[in-house]
């Protein structure tokens, strides 16, 4: 089987109402069809690479290729968990994690996108919370950190809620112009003091290898 050599195609996250995983061919297809619908309004740009200015079908295209690459690229030394997020039966948008030589750091990093017409629904959060579950409890990271420009209240939002702490600016130019963007950083201890969502998790113990924290996991 093709998860005999590539188990993280066998990892999923549960949560009251989402399930994460790596798609399968067909969910990756929805995928593509929620970005090409649309992630955000138009008038803003969330994203330092702004690859949801490309026409629809060019849009949907990204989001195949994009996710190909993010596999082929894979390196227990530097990883991103590209998971799908599936919502009462939906594909609704992607949640990824990564780490950078985690072994020494044990640090992670969060991004995500949502299809807008399923914004406003408390998933971005719920999401998010389930890869924060998948790090700390999983993976026993010390800290995880994201990053949200000062006009995208909702990411900011949705750090607030988890109990993030900021963590410095970072001056980006995106579109030609100046973009300042908030860092976030969540620490193993507060969120061992915080109000935890129950996450199911399964098929990790095959992937400690290949995301480089074999005999990491506390």
């Amino acid at each position: 089987m093709l998860t005999d050599h590539f188990p993280l195609l066998g990892l999923r996250l549960s949560t009251p109402r989402l399930e994460l995983g790596l798609p399968a061919p067909e969910q990756l297809g929805a995928l593509a069809d929620v970005a090409s619908e649309g992630v955000h309004d138009p008038s803003t740009m969330p994203f330092t690479v702004p690859w949801t200015d490309l026409p629809p079908a060019e849009r949907a295209r990204s989001v195949v290729v994009h996710h190909w690459a993010t596999l082929g690229a894979w390196s227990p030394a530097s990883w991103t968990l590209p998971f799908t997020v599936i919502w009462d039966g939906q594909v609704v948008g992607q949640q990824s994690l990564s780490g950078k030589s985690f072994a020494v750091t044990r640090e992670c990093s969060t991004g995500s996108w949502l299809g807008r017409r399923f914004h406003g629904r408390g998933i971005g959060t719920e999401m998010r919370a389930a890869v924060a579950y998948l790090a700390f409890a999983g993976l026993g990271a010390t800290a995880i950190v994201s990053a949200a420009y000062t006009d995208n209240p909702a990411s900011l939002g949705v750090s607030r809620k988890l109990g993030y702490s900021n963590d410095g600016i970072n001056r980006d130019v995106v579109q030609g112009r100046l973009q300042i963007s908030q860092r976030l950083r969540l620490s193993r201890e507060r969120w061992l003091e915080g109000k935890r969502l129950s996450v199911r998790v399964d098929g990790l113990e095959p992937c400690l290898p290949l995301l480089g924290v074999l005999g990491l996991k506390e």
